[in-house]
């Protein structure tokens, strides 16, 4: 695979253009030399780590989710303490909302 061997250089630089507190323009720069491999190592590992995390983040607003679905259904199933698991639900449904962003 060409990705495992790394390039002789990455040099990275960001530009972000401001006004107030609305970004107008932002840009990644990325250009080839020489660089350490374990620089480019420990920038892969960060990369793969980022993208674990996020997919995680995924799997976590799956299940809050799935939760709100199963008190909405419990409300219906428990007509005795469906306020409580009204209450439940929305709270769950505002929490996957969150982690979905």
């Amino acid at each position: 695979d060409e990705n495992d061997n790394p390039p002789s250089e990455v040099v990275y630089s960001e530009t972000t253009t401001a006004y107030g507190d609305e970004v107008i323009q932002s840009s990644d720069v990325y250009a080839t030399g020489n660089v350490n491999s374990d620089e480019y190592e420990k920038a892969r590992k960060e990369e793969k780590h980022h993208k674990h995390m996020e997919e995680v983040g995924g799997l976590g607003t799956m299940a809050t989710g799935a939760f709100a679905l199963h008190e909405k259904h419990a409300e219906k199933k428990d007509p005795e303490h469906a306020h409580r698991h009204k209450i439940e639900e929305e709270i769950a449904a505002a929490a996957a909302v969150g982690e979905g962003g």
